[in-house]
């Protein structure tokens, strides 16, 4: 049998011949992330063996493949490379990652008063705690000062954990990280495929409680205290998330009529998360089954249903939800962006770590001028930049309305944006250093993503019979769409021109509705009963919504 060393991962792993280099990887316990789901079309699986000598042992001849020259320097792709032979793989360490990568915590909210589910009183030399007023059970001695609940947004690409302190609303300490889920797969449907799998379930479920773990420890060491009083945890994601972080099956969220397993604004035990014996956890109302808890907690932030005129809500992410207010009434939606917003599908793509290209802008004259985060070398391009890379372009003409490049020697654009745009594998393609390019493909995934995002938005406007004039203010939520600027929406047309000067960036809302649910328990009821009067509108029903998808194609 074949036997496989992970370098760098203390791993060693013997396979059946014609085993895959990333199912033995999954079967050695090693993250190579794979957002397609092992499909071949994403290339992030891309893994480097020892020597090159090695990949006599392989065969890499599938349907997908990398370009030569990579091939060359000793590159496969993960998750069609079958091994024959005896091979040394270098992986790089998602724990690495997770140090590196930038992800925002915070998020707009308002004033309240602290009214937390999670009560104490000591009596007799114990302490009783109640949960919404019922015994839960008690403790020696008096522990009343002692009493800490944790909000965690479960976003599909990051995870952000804050520890608060219940009777005072202190925050005492926050840490975020990967969603390890997202090695399997990146966005929700490709998700709700993978948890379809035999035992696919089990691995994204037990994914989840291991990152807790480690988020839960942190935290404690941070703050300094003890994890069994900790006594409730708000989970805040979309319907699919909430399915996965609970062990429970989202496979009705991929069939029609789509109908969730679970509704949210319920408890369940926290048995498995190593806190109080007493230790619950909350789900946050939910929409629909793409609109999901995440959604709840920026509308309950956000005041929407108490906001005068029109005002969209917009999370921008793999998977885009939208809400429209108009006086109080509220129509909500979800758009499958996909991938491609968070640098996923993207021939250069990477997430926010240092080195990536978060800014793009051309100046005056035509020179290109770019902003990698850190400041560190270009090493790829994250969502934040690919929209300014694409935005800008078409602003200057490099990119035309069809979303095709202008060729160079008919551009009226600049010498320097002309040097530019160079051949990549028989195609042309726009470098931004010799090392870090956009493709045609690259443009096509941004024009798919933000054609669903903008079909979305229009679909709703009609819902509501508001014009897109009218609408007064454009609310961007998401640790993604924090980073995002107004001109970079609007020049792709993901924004329609009439939103100009209307936008404001409210940071990661899913996590500050969830530390609002955790500290005043009179929200959970009212946003039980504005999710089930929020008007949901399915594009798939939406008639015409094919023609309307791609006539929002075009930049």
């Amino acid at each position: 049998m074949p036997t496989i060393r992970f370098i760098g991962q203390n791993s060693t792993i013997a396979v059946a011949p014609g085993t895959t280099v990333l199912d033995a990887a999954r079967k050695a316990g090693i993250d190579i992330e794979s957002p397609c789901n092992a499909v071949g079309t994403c290339g992030k699986c891309r893994v480097r063996l020892s020597d090159l000598t090695q990949l006599a042992g392989v065969d890499d001849s599938g349907a997908h493949s990398l370009p030569r020259a990579e091939r060359e320097a000793g590159y496969v792709l993960a998750c069609q490379t079958k091994v024959y032979g005896d091979i040394d793989v270098l992986v790089h360490s998602r724990a690495e990652e997770n140090r590196r990568l930038s992800i925002l915590s915070e998020g707009e909210s308002f004033e309240y008063a602290p009214d937390p589910y999670i009560t104490k009183r000591a009596e007799g030399g114990v302490t009783h705690v109640y949960g919404g007023g019922t015994l839960l059970g008690s403790e020696p001695g008096d522990t009343t000062g002692k009493a800490y609940g944790i909000a965690l947004d479960i976003g599909t690409t990051t995870l952000v954990a804050e520890l608060i302190h219940l009777p005072t609303g202190e925050h005492l300490a926050s840490e975020s990280m990967l969603n390890p889920q997202s090695a399997y797969a990146q966005d929700v449907l490709t998700r709700i495929h993978f948890a379809e799998e035999e035992g696919g379930l089990e691995t994204l479920f037990h994914a989840f409680l291991s990152a807790f773990s480690a988020l839960r420890d942190s935290l404690v060491r941070a703050a300094g205290i003890d994890p069994r009083y900790i006594y409730e945890v708000i989970y805040s994601g979309n319907t699919t998330m909430l399915h996965l972080a609970t062990g429970v099956d989202p496979a009705p969220l991929g069939k029609y009529p789509y109908i969730p397993n679970i509704r949210g604004g319920a408890h369940l035990p926290a048995d498995a998360l190593g806190l109080s014996p007493f230790g619950l956890v909350y789900l946050p109302p939910i929409i629909s089954a793409f609109v999901g808890a995440d959604i709840t907690s920026g509308i309950l932030v956000s005041r929407l249903e108490q906001k005068a005129g029109a005002t969209l809500f917009i999370d921008i992410g793999t998977n885009g939800e939208i809400v429209l207010a108009k006086d109080g009434r509220l129509a909500a939606t979800s758009t499958a962006a996909g991938p491609a917003f968070e640098g996923m599908n993207i021939v250069c793509g990477t997430r926010a770590v240092p080195g990536a290209v978060e800014q793009f802008q051309v100046d005056g004259d035509g020179r290109p001028h770019y902003k990698t985060i850190g400041g560190a070398k270009a090493a790829g391009i994250c969502g934040s930049g690919l929209l300014d890379i694409a935005g800008e372009l078409v602003r200057v003409g490099v990119i035309g309305k069809s979303g095709r490049f202008v060729r160079a020697d008919k551009g009226a654009f600049p010498e320097p944006l002309q040097a530019a745009l160079r051949p990549y594998e028989g195609k042309t393609a726009f470098f931004i250093t010799d090392e870090v390019f956009l493709t045609q493909q690259d443009i096509r995934q941004v024009q798919l993503a933000k054609g669903a995002i903008r079909s979305g938005i229009t679909a709703l406007l009609a819902q509501l019979s508001v014009p897109e004039a009218a609408v007064d203010e454009v609310l961007i939520a998401g640790s993604f769409g924090y980073h995002l600027r107004e001109s970079s929406l609007l020049d792709i047309g993901l924004l329609p021109p009439a939103f100009a000067g209307k936008v404001r960036f409210v940071g990661n809302t899913s996590q500050s509705g969830a530390a609002a649910f955790l500290l005043n328990t009179g929200f959970r009821a009212d946003m039980q009963a504005l999710a089930s009067n929020v008007d949901k509108v399915e594009l798939a029903d939406t008639p015409d919504f094919e023609k309307l998808f791609v006539a929002c194609l075009g930049f």
